[in-house]
């Protein structure tokens, strides 16, 4: 959805709210799709510092399903958006907006709802997903959630510098 920010950025001192729903049923880091459960409306405010120049508030919420990184059980992730931007006028030809070139969301005068949004979810999107702090994760072997219990696999894992020494007791061994 575009939001028009024209009389923002060319009024000074004008103020404006809006809410605004999200549009967007599924994220994609990239790498992986993950799903949106819930979301809540994007609530704006936007507010005129100077002729050319806006600062634009929002706060929203959204719930994506994703996997655990250790168990790969699915895991529902509440983000809490709130965010701070500052936009120029695409006629502004200052030094700060050369310099500012993070306004991907904008177009021409004006704002793409769901290019903000999705900037805003990948920002805060943690670097690892846990279902839970003590996520035993799988079985290396069989593949069983070690969280539902143990699996009774055999989980020793000889010391590699060893291995040389183990060679020469088998080799030595009778049969």
């Amino acid at each position: 959805m575009l939001i028009n920010l024209t009389d923002v950025l060319t009024s000074e001192g004008k103020t404006q709210e809006v809410q605004v729903p999200i549009e967007m049923t599924s994220f994609s880091n990239g790498m992986t799709e993950y799903k949106v459960i819930e979301k809540s409306p994007v609530n704006f405010k936007f507010s005129c510092i100077e002729r050319g120049k806006a600062q634009i508030y929002g706060k929203a919420q959204i719930v994506l399903e994703m996997n655990c990184d250790r168990c790969l059980k699915e895991v529902k992730k509440k983000f809490e958006l709130d965010f701070f931007r500052e936009v120029f006028a695409p006629d502004e030809t200052t030094e700060s907006t050369d310099d500012n070139d993070d306004q991907n969301f904008m177009e021409g005068y004006q704002l793409n709802v769901e290019d903000l949004v999705y900037s805003e979810i990948l920002l805060n999107l943690p670097m690892k997903v846990l279902c839970r702090q003590d996520c035993k994760g799988i079985c290396r072997q069989c593949g069983k959630n070690l969280n539902e219990g143990e699996c009774g696999c055999d989980t020793f894992i000889p010391d590699p510098r060893m291995a040389v020494i183990k060679d020469i007791f088998n080799a030595n061994k009778e049969v």
